[in-house]
């Protein structure tokens, strides 16, 4: 369904919602996203995006709370009638990413990260979201007079998780208090994504999105002369060797038919001269699980095969595994998310509201769902015509986002956040 109908059929249904986000909220909202597009920054580092969105709840008359986790925003809409609370959140970090799209306000941003130079984007599209929740605030700022209840705006850092030795994200803004003096009894959030094309959401009840788990490896051998393997103990095989046998974990060990299971290597860094046998090899990677216990079980085989690798070739590893706390699984309340869902099938047609399936992605707004009950879901962000399926995917250089899906993604979180606060009057 084209948004022009999707839009007359919003109107035509809530009038008051409709009639607060227009045309020229709309270019705000673009304008927002571009200027976030082309100064991205990395997590715990968004210090200009947060002043971006500071001085914004601001020129609304809202008193925003700043420095939280770091570099995080909130701020509180107090309807004009007493009423339910609710959170709407909204990520703002960017990825150690080179853009390589032909926009005119494409990233020239670079940072340092892990030690190096590296390009940043928004790869995954936490622009977009700054900016719609950016328009939300103002839609609803609008109409706060005809509203039952309580709104916390939630700009978060560090969603992709925080710099090496560092806290961050939604973890650490619960921990410092966001829910503290403000305890909702509900909270939204959305996600662009490229597996869907503009016109489209996608959301499930139950689990959406997987735990996820980073680990690190250390493989030491001995350095030697590349002409003479034998005087010493080259890691980079011993590396090799593991990589190898840990892929046979999810072919051979665990029982995908019954949840899926992902164990990628994302790095190896080691060496520096190409006839020197280097000390030693970093492996980095990531763990993808919806089970608890099969999340522990690949934990177990992981260490399992580096230890016993490293033993046969007579090196040492180095494990952390997980390195850190990850994210739970992404699960959607399932009363909510039916109570929720014809507020979404409103905005672009119940045949363009999708199950996504389970996604080996991963959210840390699993916390807040882990607090209070919640929804999160996606909002289509390939072209028409494109094929999602071959699409560059989120996290990609090449990533593109249809800006229609801002216009999509504006309506249907405020659409969520009014109906609900309707909903809840009526009761």
């Amino acid at each position: 369904m084209r948004l022009t109908v999707a839009l007359l059929l919003l109107a035509a249904a809530m009038p008051v919602a409709a009639a607060e986000i227009d045309a020229a909220l709309d270019t705000k909202i673009q304008d927002w996203r571009r200027d976030l597009h082309q100064h991205p920054e990395l997590g715990n580092r968004e210090t200009r995006t947060a002043g971006v969105v500071a001085a914004h709840l601001k020129s609304l008359g809202l008193e925003p709370k700043t420095g939280i986790a770091h570099t995080g925003v909130t701020a509180v809409l107090r309807g004009g009638k007493p009423g339910p609370r609710i959170a709407l959140r909204a990520d703002m970090d960017a990825l150690p990413v080179t853009e390589r799209v032909d926009l005119p306000f494409a990233s020239k941003a670079t940072a340092q990260y892990r030690g190096e130079t590296v390009g940043v984007m928004h790869a995954c599209g936490h622009d977009a979201h700054t900016a719609i929740l950016m328009g939300v605030a103002e839609a609803l700022v609008a109409q706060k007079d005809a509203l039952a209840g309580e709104v916390l705006f939630l700009f978060q850092p560090a969603e992709e998780g925080p710099p090496e030795g560092e806290q961050g994200g939604a973890s650490l803004m619960l921990e410092e208090g966001v829910f503290r003096d403000f305890t909702p009894e509900a909270v939204f959030g959305l996600h662009v994504f490229s597996t869907l094309n503009v016109g489209t959401i996608g959301v499930r009840e139950g689990p959406l999105m997987a735990a996820s788990d980073r680990f690190e490896i250390v493989v030491n051998g001995r350095q030697t002369h590349g002409s003479r393997p034998w005087g010493g103990v080259d890691p980079i095989a011993v590396a090799a060797e593991l990589i190898g046998g840990a892929q046979q974990i999810v072919s051979r060990e665990m029982n995908i038919s019954k949840q899926p299971v992902v164990v990628t290597f994302g790095a190896i860094k080691g060496g520096i001269r190409y006839n020197i046998i280097p000390d030693s090899v970093e492996l980095v990677g990531t763990i993808r699980t919806f089970d608890e216990d099969m999340r522990k079980d690949v934990f177990s085989r992981l260490t399992r095969i580096a230890d016993h690798t490293a033993a046969a070739h007579g090196a040492t590893v180095q494990n952390r595994i997980p390195a850190d706390e990850g994210n739970p699984v992404t699960r959607n309340d399932p009363a909510l998310t039916a109570k929720m869902r014809p507020s979404l099938e409103r905005i672009v047609g119940a045949d363009n509201v999708l199950d996504p399936g389970l996604t080996m992605g991963a959210e840390d707004f699993s916390y807040y769902a882990l607090e209070v009950p919640s929804m999160f879901f996606f909002v289509g962000a390939t072209p028409r015509g494109t094929d999602p399926v071959t699409a560059p995917s989120n996290h990609s250089p090449e990533f593109f986002l249809d800006e229609e899906a801002l216009k999509i993604g504006t309506r249907a979180l405020h659409a969520v956040a009014v109906d609900y606060l309707a909903a809840s009057k009526a009761n």
